[in-house]
């Protein structure tokens, strides 16, 4: 069971404005990712330290459970892989630090594995609730397994959500970033299934100008609105 037993020295962690949100929220793809300051396995983070950085923000729903802790070894197996993308990780649960703490050291006694990310103690629910982590259907307390793609100007530009019972596919996190960060690069769409290296969609036309343009530009074409090329 997780260790929900908290320090007398702890911080919460709050919001930046200092007033904890009346109701939880989701955040919106293409918006501002909310502000937020909070006590952290590596001390106070805020938002803003990651600025420059793409964040992959996740919660998980408690510290010493089986499912949790394949994703944390998941998690930390792909960060050399993120980090060579400009990728930071930062993960969060209600847990207090002593017990994000204890379960990091015992993931390294019982697994050999470090991890080198820092962990929100979200103890007041405050970064929870303006993510929009929980969800009382499952759980009126842990948080759900939820993952932000936060971009380097602090947008949020992807979500996902999985529910308590499913660990996550760490491969589609790297996949995704990936997708996100060749559409900055190259103006381009990613097909189903994408994955780097393949091709890509290139931007249907609005004008019959650009169809013209288009047929002759040399793209691998299905037809006038389907084009592909590789990047």
């Amino acid at each position: 069971m997780s260790n929900h037993v908290e320090s007398a020295t702890e911080e919460p962690a709050r919001t930046l404005a200092g007033i904890a949100p009346a109701a939880a929220s989701l955040p919106r793809l293409g918006m501002a990712a909310p502000a937020f300051e909070a006590v952290t396995t590596h001390g106070k983070l805020r938002l803003e330290d990651f600025r420059g950085n793409w964040l992959v923000l996740f919660s998980h729903p408690a510290d010493f459970t089986p499912v949790c802790t394949t994703e944390f070894l998941a998690f930390a197996a792909i960060a050399p892989e993120l980090r060579e993308r400009g990728v930071e990780l930062l993960g969060l649960s209600i847990d207090s630090p002593t017990s994000h703490i204890a379960w990091v050291l015992n993931i390294k006694e019982k697994f050999g594995i470090d991890i080198p990310f820092p962990i929100i103690a979200d103890s007041n629910k405050e970064v929870a609730s303006l993510y929009g982590m929980i969800m009382p259907g499952e759980s009126k307390t842990e948080t759900s397994r939820c993952v932000f793609m936060i971009d380097p100007v602090g947008t949020v530009r992807a979500m996902i959500y999985y529910p308590l019972t499913t660990g996550r596919n760490t491969d589609e996190i790297v996949r995704l970033i990936d997708a996100l960060q060749t559409t900055d690069k190259h103006g381009v769409a990613t097909p189903a299934n994408w994955k780097a290296g393949d091709k890509v969609i290139v931007p249907p036309p609005s004008t019959m100008e650009e169809v013209e343009a288009r047929l002759k530009a040399g793209f691998e074409c299905t037809d006038w609105y389907f084009c592909k090329k590789a990047v």
